[in-house]
């Protein structure tokens, strides 16, 4: 059985859009390339044919991949979740008491996650440090690096 993900609206929709592309465009383009090195002639000795035959088997896995995942997935109802703590979809204000550094992450699905945004992913070390709890509390998390001691700011949505 499938393990059951979760997502945001937004990125359910963007994973259905990938899996429309990859069936749409990228399909068709794999089917085109096998035709055009099938006309080539003797398939036994012919590289181009074997390699779009190879493309098209990662494609096709690809698809029934992200099909299983979007048959699988689960919307996260920001509605009935508790906003005085950490949670997933929680954004959380918080400073490290080291160095003094004060940050703001959103806490989101795996596939959502990017640091660059300040999207971290739910099953990161410090993610899971910060579940549950609430603002101004003093939260030690391990860390690949160390210890880091954070006091939680701010938790909003």
């Amino acid at each position: 059985m499938a393990e059951t993900k979760y997502f945001t609206e937004d990125g359910l929709q963007k994973l259905r859009n990938e899996v429309d592309e990859l069936i749409r465009i990228q399909r068709p383009a794999i089917s085109r390339q096998i035709a055009e090195a099938r006309d080539k002639g003797d398939l036994s000795e012919n590289a181009e044919y074997d390699a779009a035959k190879e493309a098209q088997g990662l494609l096709e896995m690809k698809i029934s991949k992200l099909q299983d995942t979007i048959r699988n997935a689960r919307i996260i109802d920001e509605s009935k979740m508790d906003v005085s703590k950490v949670l997933i979809l929680s954004t959380v204000k918080m400073k490290n008491l080291k160095n003094g550094a004060v940050m703001a992450y959103t806490i989101v699905p795996e596939n959502e996650a990017d640091l660059k945004k300040g999207k971290l992913s739910v099953s990161s070390p410090i993610a899971k440090g910060l579940l549950g709890k609430k603002a101004g509390d003093k939260v030690e998390i391990d860390i690949p690096a160390g210890k880091i001691t954070f006091e939680i700011i701010e938790v909003s949505r």
